[in-house]
């Protein structure tokens, strides 16, 4: 029979460790897989094609729910809160909303920061420039519906909920979105605080909803937001629409997180 107690502070970690080292393998498969299909492009330029971008973001896909269905027992619904919680449809739409707000200011930000043009926020942007038609299908299959559904379900149904056990909510919140942001580790320090920010208010959600549906919602919209924008060149160039563009994302994120909280019934504070 299944051992039904909650997991361990340390092994919620240990099971981190082992999804990077899933990752870790699913990435070299990946990249042999892609240089097969395609050995005349150099590995540099490859990751920064579109196939190079969907087989990354499959494979740390893959690595984190492989990690899970062999580590984690027991694996239901239950423990990882898939289930619906106080949210009703308006507070999932103002969640929403205060999620692709805060994405804007946050992108605005680094774009008049001048990191947008470095590391991997260069290379996503290169990759969706001008996709359409299947590529820019399987671009938001799998950056909005799948690397957004398998980010959620492990670190704000797994991990997140399993250091609730033993932890504050404010404390199990910061501790996940620290190794949330750590996995979108980049060269700029900018990117870590930026995944660190949006991991927080996802973690918010998920407390205050009492479930982790809410999250993967929000994060598959903003995704696939972000992918269509950039695939269609809607997103703010100029320094006057991104300055806008961060005061306005800022204000209406806060609004959302003032309504939020003001519309939950009973929550734990966080």
């Amino acid at each position: 029979m299944p051992d039904a107690r909650p997991a361990r502070a340390w092994h919620v970690f240990a099971t981190y460790g082992a999804a990077i080292a899933g990752i870790v393998g699913t990435t070299v498969l990946a990249i042999e897989l892609l240089r097969s299909a395609y050995p005349d492009i150099p590995d540099a330029a490859l990751v920064r094609t579109l196939p190079g971008l969907l087989a990354g973001a499959l494979a740390a896909s893959s690595g984190l729910l492989l990690t899970l269905l062999l580590v984690v027992r027991p694996l239901d619904t239950a423990r990882l809160r898939l289930r619906p919680g106080w949210e009703t449809g308006p507070t999932l739409a103002v969640m929403i909303l205060g999620l692709l707000a805060l994405s804007q200011a946050l992108d605005s930000v680094t774009r008049l920061m001048g990191l947008d043009a470095h590391g991997s926020l260069a290379a996503v942007r290169q990759a969706l420039e001008r996709a359409g038609g299947v590529d820019l299908f399987a671009a938001v299959v799998v950056l909005g519906f799948l690397a957004a559904g398998a980010e959620e379900i492990f670190f704000r149904g797994y991990m997140q909920w399993s250091l609730r056990e033993h932890w504050s909510p404010r404390a199990a919140v910061l501790a996940t979105s620290f190794c949330f942001a750590i996995l979108h580790g980049d060269v700029a320090a900018a990117h870590v605080v930026a995944a660190f920010a949006l991991g927080i208010y996802l973690g918010f959600v998920t407390e205050l909803a009492g479930s982790t549906l809410p999250a993967i919602v929000c994060h598959v919209v903003n995704n696939v937001v972000y992918t269509l924008q950039t695939a269609l060149g809607f997103g703010l160039v100029s320094r006057d629409a991104n300055l806008a563009g961060a005061a306005i994302g800022a204000v209406l994120f806060g609004a959302c997180v003032l309504w939020v909280r003001r519309t939950t019934p009973g929550s734990t504070p966080v």
